[in-house]
């Protein structure tokens, strides 16, 4: 089974190295002390492969960032270090998992070299700290980007899932600088929100506390000018699934930049083949507590705090299937509620109980049932069939009030006429009917 073994989030300031820091290492004793106990923690893991996400690395605006050349490499002489160059194999197989997972879940992820890769900062120093613990196994080279934090969450989770199926005991190294603006001479300038923000992502990640983390204020995160937290986003999303022990071990600034050493270390991992409730995103976590609850409770769950997607107005479909076959899908094209948080709510509950297509889902079903959340964008009308897309594009057809609708990239539907056939006979409008035509794309959660 193996898996995700072990994760970190540690800082990267240069001169954490000796001969670059020149004796300012001292400042930060107690940051080079916890990053040695991180080191044993993690040898005494054993990993056999370590992945590393770097702020610093070469990145892409709208994509997730993976090395899929065979090797990675880099030195810090650039930085007045003396040491010898660091080089690490990449594991091509976990590299293909990864981008499986991926493109299942919608996540958008670039090759960041396909035939060499130099090491940044932002890996070079976590690598001299924990050298002992992954010299002598391979290193997956990972990056960020600027899409939302949820997506970033999701790149986590798809990472955790890929790290199952490869079968190896798997490390999670997280790169990354807090508030770069706690003091007037910090190097991006000062904002006494720096501080703020530091103070509430150390509370939250010594609880483990996703959703505090997912729903810190953007205005907070603009103002503290940090590097770390989408790393430490995409960690939280490898962890969800696991029983995990987190534990702060330092954190200080007194250059005007903060610098954290955490440690996760995974107690237990979900049995094989079972799906742990945590390791589905929130929007599907949220569907399926729904169901669960209304069907065994008759009640509705309470949400005590919502992702950044979960806030969204949009219009939202969710389906239940039993044993890979469809038990009952119920949507919104356009949006009906406040959030999507309660757009899903409420499909949900009339996906398992009012479809008039399937009898109502039996508790003794629950166990038996997988779950997947649509968002949409808004329709747009297009002129003609050509404009469409089965693969990309969902489908609204619509004559004299009626309307048929069809969600993208459905198993079996392999052509833009059949998408039009199909919501003509949903929709109870004639094959020779003039229709308008609607376009939309989704996100799907599952």
């Amino acid at each position: 089974m193996a898996g995700i073994v072990f994760g970190c989030v540690v800082p990267h300031p240069p001169l954490l190295i000796p001969d670059i820091g020149r004796g300012q290492e001292q400042a930060i004793i107690a940051t080079i002390k916890a990053l040695d106990r991180v080191s044993q923690e993690l040898a005494d893991q054993r990993p056999e492969l370590a992945l590393l996400v770097s702020p610093h690395g070469h990145a892409h605006y709208d994509s997730m960032g993976v090395l899929t050349a065979p090797f990675s490499r880099g030195d810090l002489r650039t930085w007045g270090s003396k040491e010898p160059e660091y080089r690490f194999n990449n594991d091509l197989n976990f590299v293909r998992l990864l981008q499986e997972e991926a493109q299942n879940s919608g996540i958008p992820l670039k090759s960041i070299g396909d035939r060499h890769y130099e090491l940044d900062h932002g890996a070079l120093v976590p690598l001299h700290h924990l050298g002992k613990a992954v010299k002598d196994i391979p290193l997956v080279p990972l990056t960020f980007s600027w899409l939302p934090l949820d997506s970033h969450f999701g790149f986590g989770q798809a990472i955790g899932r890929a790290a199952q199926r490869s079968g190896k005991r798997v490390a999670f190294i997280a790169s990354g600088d807090m508030s770069h603006r706690l003091i007037p001479s910090a190097p991006a300038g000062y904002s006494p929100r720096g501080k703020v923000f530091d103070e509430q992502l150390v509370e939250a990640l010594g609880r483990f506390d996703t959703e505090a983390v997912l729903n810190l204020d953007p205005d907070l995160i603009d103002e503290a000018g940090e590097c770390g937290l989408r790393s430490i986003v995409i960690m939280l999303g490898v962890l969800q699934g696991l029983q995990v022990k987190p534990e702060v071990l330092s954190y200080e600034g007194p250059f005007g930049v903060g610098y954290l050493v955490a440690s996760f270390s995974v107690q237990a991992a979900a049995a094989e083949g079972t799906p742990a409730k945590e390791m589905h995103p929130p929007l599907v976590r949220l569907a399926k507590d729904t169901v669960e609850t209304y069907i065994l409770k008759g009640t509705r769950p309470k949400v005590t705090g919502l992702s950044p997607e979960m806030k969204e107005r949009a219009g939202v479909f969710v389906c239940l299937k039993k044993w890979g076959q469809l038990r009952g899908c119920i949507g919104t094209f356009e949006p009906t509620c406040a959030t999507v948080a309660e757009e899903t709510i409420n499909n949900a509950i009339s996906s398992a109980c009012r479809d008039p297509r399937f009898p109502p889902v039996a508790a003794q079903e629950l166990t038996d049932l997988s779950y997947s959340v649509d968002v949409l964008t808004r329709p747009e009308r297009v002129i003609g069939p050509e404009a469409l897309d089965p693969k990309h594009y969902g489908v609204i057809v619509e004559a004299g009030g009626r309307r048929g609708l069809l969600l993208p990239d459905l198993e079996g539907v392999d052509t833009v006429e059949q998408q039009i056939d199909i919501c003509r006979m949903k929709a109870g409008i004639s094959p020779d009917e003039p229709v308008k035509l609607y376009r939309f794309e989704v996100k799907r959660y599952t």
